[in-house]
This record gives structure tokens, C-alpha cells and sequence, in this order.
């Protein structure tokens, strides 16, 4: 029996690990050294080194002898179907879920190239990763490839589009940070939103793409605060608090510009930023179109209070960590997803237990769209109709 156990179950976030050569094959060749030769390359090079990440490990004996008792207990690296495309498959087989969302590890923030001046090198990048997600899940139509379309050159970004699409991106991922030299919200990128509108395509932030805390925060005169991966690069106590700050703002802005309402049947999604975050922030927008309503013609033109454009529209995945029942009950049953964050090790040896008992005070209906309904209404096209309810399916109201 898989670790879903016959439930159905859609998986908001998965990634791969890639080996450090993962787009070498997908560059454009003009573009590739200097690539190589980049700060931010160079930067997730050095975090990416370790011994034992080879395909040679993974073909083992004595490792493929132990892939499905250590399911959820190797992560990372060490995580069955982690960067061999053929193996991804039979790791979604034991998961049991009826989809995932894969999303990159290695290009997460595209490098820092987006905050650079080299636009042709910024795009180049997103394109490889593009055409690299779009390979590996080409495997098995159960991995939805998430697509990367930087908003700092709108005509760049339409093109990038246009090609993921293409390609068979089943999502487009944007960052949450805000582009250079222009809102995220800019008319210009309304040709970004049309074409994802058009072809049935939810649009996503994911952590990596926001502003980072300031490294000051860091120099306390104490030692060093280790992160889950015992280095200082990822997220700490208090590296874990500003995560959200970009999303807030830049979804703010997109709703009260009125790009979601001249997209009405665009999904957007929050995946991996947390939602503990989003009652109160959604409190804040109906506050703040109340209180600036009378000045703002903008906010007058709204097709309805803040808040429930968010519960049309926008779906987020809490933490396993977060109380995810108290997130529902306050945000409302639609909008909040089910992830598992696989292989990633912050995504838990056991994510099921501890969201359900997050969410023992949910209806039936509550705990169906966790885990299922709304990830089917955010996929969109997206998620092909076999995939949504496959056969035979055990409704989680039925278990209860």
C-alpha cells in the first residue's frame, strides 16, 4: 500500500535535486560560459558540492534495495527518484499521490541574474531550467513541470511564456520579489497573464523568489545559527520571518491594480511561502481598500472586497509546522493546499500525520479540498481531467 493509503491526494509542491551539470544540455551554447562564469552560478555551485550525488550511488545495489522502506527517511540527495527521471515515477507510485508540482531546487531565484543589468543572461537561464523541467517530467504525466518566466523585460517575459507553454509547462512560476524598474503589476506583463489565462495555467510564487532578509540581522556578536542543513544559507528563526513580505506585497499590488480582475479565471498560487500568514493579511486588504476607498478610483472598480477575490483566485500550501486548521477556519475552505515538499528534508519524515491531526476539527469537505479539490481548481488545464479523480477513488469524505 502506498504511503497515501487509497486516499486522493494532490501534491502543491515536490522538486528534483539536480546535479550540478542539469542545464548544461538545455543552454544556449553562446551563453553558456559566461553563465558559468557568473557570481550567482558560482555561488550555487559551491552550496550544491557534496560528495555522493551521482548517479552511480543511486544505482547501488544495496541502495535500490532499500528504496521503498526509506521512502520519506532519505531526503535530498539521498531521495529515491531525487534526479534520475526514470525513477521519479515509481518513488510517486509508493507516495501514492494522483499528482505533484515539481519545482527546481538548483535554479530557485534564477541565480540573482533577475537583479543584474544582463537581461539576454537572465532569461537564457530561465529558459534552460524551462526546458530541463519540462524533460525530466516528460516521464510521467503525473509531474506537472513548473516553467520560470522573469517580469524584468515584459517582451522577453511574453516570449518565455509562449515557448513554456509550449514546451508542456504545466504552471508558470513567478518571482514574488518586485522587478526592477517596474511594478509587478505593469500593464506590460498583461500579454504574461493573457497567455496563462488563455491556456489554463495557474501562475506561482515560490520561496527562493522573494527579497531576502538583510545579512545585518545575522551580526549579533553570538556564534553562527545553524540551518536544518547545519550551514547558514538557508533559514533560521529569524531568516524564517520575512519569508512571506514579498508575496503580501506583490499580491497586494496585483489585486488592487485589478490585475486578477482582468484575469477573473487566472489561478494564482503561494507555494511553500507558509500561510499563517494569510488571515491576517486578508483582513488588511479589505482594512486598507475601506480606508483609501473614497481617494482610489482603482479600489472603487474592485469586483468585490479584497478578501474574496482571494478565496476566487489565490490557493496557498501552509507548513506542515503551521496550524493548518486554524488557517481554514479563518481564510475560508478554498483556499488552502496540501504539499508535501518532497525530498526536501524540511518537508517532514511523516507530512500526512501531521497535517491531518491539524485538521481533525474540519469538515469532510474542509479536508477534500485541502487535499484535493482546490489544487484542481488552481491546475486548471493544467491537471488533465484523468488526473483529477482517478480511478478508483476514495473520497476523503467517505473516510470519515
Amino acid at each position: 500500500m502506498s504511503y497515501a493509503n487509497g486516499r486522493l491526494i494532490h501534491d502543491a509542491d515536490s522538486h528534483l535535486m539536480e546535479l550540478d551539470d542539469c542545464l548544461d544540455p538545455y543552454f544556449d551554447p553562446r551563453l553558456l560560459a559566461q553563465f558559468h562564469g557568473c557570481a550567482g552560478y558560482r555561488g550555487a555551485l559551491n552550496r550544491n558540492l557534496r560528495p555522493g550525488r551521482s548517479r552511480e550511488a543511486h544505482a547501488d545495489p544495496s541502495f535500490r534495495a532499500g528504496v521503498d522502506a526509506n521512502l520519506l527517511l532519505r531526503k535530498n540527495y539521498e531521495a529515491h527518484g531525487a534526479f534520475i527521471a526514470a525513477d521519479r515515477p515509481h518513488a510517486l507510485d509508493q507516495l501514492g499521490f494522483a499528482s505533484q508540482l515539481v519545482f527546481t531546487t538548483f535554479s530557485l531565484g534564477n541565480f540573482g541574474l533577475d537583479q543584474g543589468s544582463d537581461m539576454a543572461l537572465c532569461y537564457a537561464a530561465a529558459q534552460a531550467h524551462n526546458r530541463m523541467m519540462t524533460d525530466f517530467c516528460a516521464v510521467d504525466p503525473r509531474l506537472l513541470a513548473t516553467a520560470y518566466v522573469p517580469l524584468e523585460d515584459p517582451a522577453r517575459a511574453k516570449t518565455l511564456t509562449q515557448e513554456a507553454i509550449a514546451l508542456g509547462a504545466k504552471a508558470l512560476m513567478v518571482p514574488s520579489r518586485c522587478p526592477q524598474h517596474h511594478a509587478p503589476s505593469h500593464i506590460a506583463l498583461d500579454a504574461v497573464w493573457a497567455q496563462a489565462q488563455e491556456a489554463g495555467l495557474p501562475v506561482l510564487f515560490h520561496v527562493g523568489g522573494e527579497e531576502k532578509m538583510s545579512p545585518v540581522y545575522k551580526e549579533n556578536g553570538l556564534p553562527p545559527v545553524p540551518d536544518f542543513h547545519g550551514g547558514d544559507d538557508n533559514f533560521t528563526a529569524v531568516s524564517y520571518m520575512p519569508i512571506p513580505s514579498s508575496v503580501m506585497q506583490t499580491l497586494a499590488t496585483l489585486i488592487f491594480d485589478g490585475v486578477f480582475d482582468r484575469f477573473p479565471n487566472l489561478k494564482w498560487g503561494a507555494i511553500e511561502l507558509g500561510a499563517a500568514w494569510v488571515p491576517g493579511w486578508m483582513r488588511a486588504l479589505d482594512s486598507a481598500a475601506h480606508a483609501f476607498l473614497r481617494n482610489e478610483e482603482r479600489l472603487q472598480k474592485l469586483s468585490a472586497k479584497p478578501s474574496e477575490i482571494v478565496r476566487r483566485q489565490l490557493r496557498v500550501t501552509p507548513y506542515p509546522h503551521e496550524d493548518s486548521g486554524w488557517i481554514v477556519a479563518q481564510a475560508g475552505e478554498e483556499v488552502c493546499m496540501f504539499s508535501s515538499d518532497y525530498p526536501h528534508v524540511e518537508g517532514g519524515r511523516h507530512p500526512l500525520k501531521r497535517f491531518d491531526e491539524s485538521l481533525q476539527g474540519c469538515s469532510s469537505v474542509a479536508r477534500q479540498r485541502f487535499y484535493a479539490d482546490n489544487f484542481i481548481d488552481l491546475m486548471g488545464a493544467g491537471l488533465a481531467p484523468e488526473l483529477r479523480r482517478p480511478a478508483p477513488e476514495r473520497s476523503l469524505a467517505a473516510q470519515s
